[in-house]
């Protein structure tokens, strides 16, 4: 695990202890089983999209290494952008001490628009995904890099209990095969960023996918920038891409949108 990714892991377990103090994960499933039906994040990926690929567009104020990608930052403004431009999913940060996030922006999220939505946080305990099911996520983020084995297949199974889909994100082969060997995880995200340099090449992509099942939908993430890099994910095998930078750093985000993809729907 990168430097980084410990500091995020050990801020987690203290954000982790403090919750269970007030959060009641028996109450929070109670409730949870009154809900309504989630809004099918893996089908609206999984599908045939005019556009040949899918995309899951971010809403995302800053990060570790970039710091603050978007001072004029309005969650729902943004994701009602991404919505009319045809966006099949929305990735939210809810992390707050490193990307500046807050659950609260995607419950003001799923209010206003209609598309699945994904938790993007750093998860390690039920607690946050039954959290993320309240809050209004549709799907969560599991990062192989920071589970152990066991707690992938538990928090996976966990997860679809709750009705959540889950994105499976790894980095490398080894965390891909790790992943492939637990046999549930049916969405993997290919992250192209080097956890070590913080480079991002989308070959890694193209390394990974040759050994991902074809019954897996799979999704490829960062350095996603121009319209050559897209098509040239489709030739990898690449379901959907996940975007958040290129996106948030144009002023107008649904061009973006509309630039990187073509019209669709």
């Amino acid at each position: 695990m990168s430097t980084y990714l410990d500091r995020i892991v050990a801020t987690k377990i203290d954000e982790v202890n403090k919750l269970k103090q007030s959060f009641n994960i028996a109450a929070a499933e109670s409730q949870i089983a009154g809900m309504p039906e989630t809004k099918g994040f893996e089908n609206a990926l999984s599908r045939t999209h005019s556009r040949g690929m899918g995309l899951i567009a971010e809403v995302k104020k800053a990060s570790p290494s970039k710091g603050l990608i978007r001072p004029d930052f309005n969650p729902v403004l943004i994701a009602k952008a991404y919505e009319e431009a045809g966006t099949d999913c929305i990735s939210v940060l809810t992390d707050e001490s490193y990307f500046q996030g807050q659950a609260a922006y995607l419950t003001q999220i799923r209010n206003e628009v209609t598309v699945p939505l994904l938790r993007k946080d750093f998860i390690i305990s039920e607690l946050q995904i039954a959290e993320a099911r309240l809050i209004g996520a549709d799907a969560i983020l599991l990062i192989a890099s920071i589970l152990t084995q066991d707690q992938m297949g538990r928090f996976h199974r966990y997860a679809k209990d709750l009705g959540l889909d889950v994105l499976v994100e790894v980095h490398d082969e080894q965390e891909l095969n790790q992943v492939l060997e637990l046999s549930t995880a049916t969405l993997i995200g290919i992250n192209n960023r080097n956890l070590k340099t913080f480079e991002t090449n989308l070959s890694t992509t193209a390394l990974l996918s040759a050994q991902v099942p074809s019954h897996i939908t799979l999704i490829s993430e960062s350095g996603i920038r121009t319209k050559a890099d897209v098509e040239y994910l489709k030739t990898t095998g690449a379901k959907g891409i996940l975007v958040g930078e290129q996106f948030m750093r144009n002023e107008n985000v649904g061009e973006a949108v509309l630039e990187l993809m073509g019209a669709g729907k």
